[in-house]
């Protein structure tokens, strides 16, 4: 509990002392995205209103080189202020969670890769890991040029399931896949927070998700893009043996959650005429559902979310982009208007040649080196490699891939030769 809770108070004492150090430079930076402030370009792009610990937290995280900030092991400041009435502010984290194991190192670097780069307000990131991969991700992280690595602060988690049962909760559909189940209950001091899979591309700021919390009514408590968009080659609909949410179920790969609302929250259920805490609800409902389910802790919490409807903000599928949007055809009627926010290489596709469009963009976010022109040295290579993709279906809907990433680039490059003056 003392590792969760100090990951916490490094968080929130990682903005005072951004702002300490930014103020004793006189540097501040415009947090305005698109001139829409904490929107995307002005606009809000909902459719529907609708255990093992370790002995010392000095081993789950490493101070960098850069030696400037306070004494805490690995400290990381990012210069985002601004100055107001004489006053500077500082913006406030947002949290992000990936869990990584198995062969996920790269993919999982690679993402992150993608949210330090584009995402205006500071980061914190919890990574949840096999214990086999912390230091490779410390010696990535670390490695990370100066500008970057003072975008996020982060820390490194071993992968932790309940005492009892951890076995099976470990093996649930696939390795370490359900320990997003457990974020709630494991970061008890953060309150928001966007889980993804390692196999997540941002081609927007992670702040434009991150601004949809404020849509949440006074029941909702996350956020989560259909399964599908087109109902005759839909899963849940088709061969699910459990109940599941809405017309097509939900993907879990993207979740932008209230964490103290779902710590909070009496669930409805089918066991219990009684409502259930979120750690009362989970092994009761595995130990009743687990013969009758495919996609592990997705399905259970398209169960929950059956029961409780009125808890979930459902949002288009350009913010959970996966290749069922385009493999028979674009479905995806929010990216055809907006473009793609978020990227969703399930089913492997970056590794492969199934999916070539898929697989361009990943490989150019993950060759990009730090400092490069973005424009020049990634946007303009991948539009060329989509235009070799376009025999596939995905490949013929190449410009919904670049659309939004165009926007997030060009903001990028206008904050680096934005003078920083007195």
């Amino acid at each position: 509990m003392r590792r969760y809770i100090r990951a916490f108070l490094l968080c929130m004492l990682f903005a005072v002392f951004s702002a300490l150090y930014v103020y004793s430079k006189l540097f501040y930076f415009d947090l305005s995205v698109g001139g829409g402030g904490g929107g995307v370009g002005g606009r809000t792009f909902l459719h529907r209103v609708a255990a093992s610990q370790r002995r010392d937290i000095g081993q789950e995280t490493r101070r960098g080189p850069d030696k400037t900030g306070p004494g805490d092991e690995h400290w990381y400041t990012r210069y985002i202020m601004r100055k107001a009435g004489g006053r500077v502010r500082t913006a406030a984290p947002m949290h992000l969670a990936v869990v990584a194991c198995g062969q996920r190192l790269e993919e999982t670097l690679t993402m992150l890769k993608s949210a330090a780069m584009l995402s205006i307000k500071p980061l914190c990131l919890h990574i949840f890991a096999e214990d086999q991969l912390h230091a490779s991700f410390i010696e990535a992280l670390e490695s990370w040029p100066g500008p970057f690595r003072s975008r996020f602060n982060y820390t490194m988690y071993p992968i932790t399931f309940p005492n009892e049962n951890a076995g099976e909760w470990k093996k649930l559909f696939k390795p370490c896949a359900s320990q997003r189940l457990f974020l709630p209950l494991i970061l008890k001091e953060v309150d928001s927070l966007v889980y993804v899979d390692s196999d997540i591309l941002f081609l927007q700021p992670v702040d434009a998700l991150w601004s949809l919390l404020v849509h949440f009514n006074a029941t909702q408590l996350a956020a989560m893009a259909p399964e599908h968009e087109e109902p005759r080659i839909a899963w849940y609909n088709r061969f699910a043996r459990h109940p599941y949410y809405g017309r097509t179920g939900i993907n879990s790969g993207v979740m932008l959650m209230n964490m103290t609302r779902i710590r909070a929250t009496y669930f409805k259920n089918d066991m219990t005429s009684v409502g259930l805490r979120w750690e009362e609800l989970l092994m009761p409902l595995l130990q009743k559902y687990k013969l009758n389910m495919t996609w592990g802790d997705q399905d259970l919490l398209n169960i929950i979310f059956h029961h409780n409807p009125e808890c979930l903000l459902e949002v288009p599928c350009h913010w959970n982009y996966r290749p069922d949007h385009c493999i028979y055809g674009s479905n995806c009627g929010s990216a055809e208007e907006e473009g793609i926010f978020i990227l969703h290489g399930n089913r492997g596709v970056y590794h492969d040649l199934k999916q070539p469009a898929f697989r361009a963009v990943y490989n150019a976010i993950r060759q990009y080196s730090f400092g490069e022109d973005p424009v020049s040295s990634l946007l303009v290579p991948l539009e060329e490699e989509l235009l070799k993709t376009t025999r596939s279906y995905c490949g013929k809907s190449h410009v919904l891939f670049t659309k939004r990433l165009a926007d997030s680039l060009a903001n990028v490059n206008r904050d680096a030769q934005r003078p920083h003056g007195r």
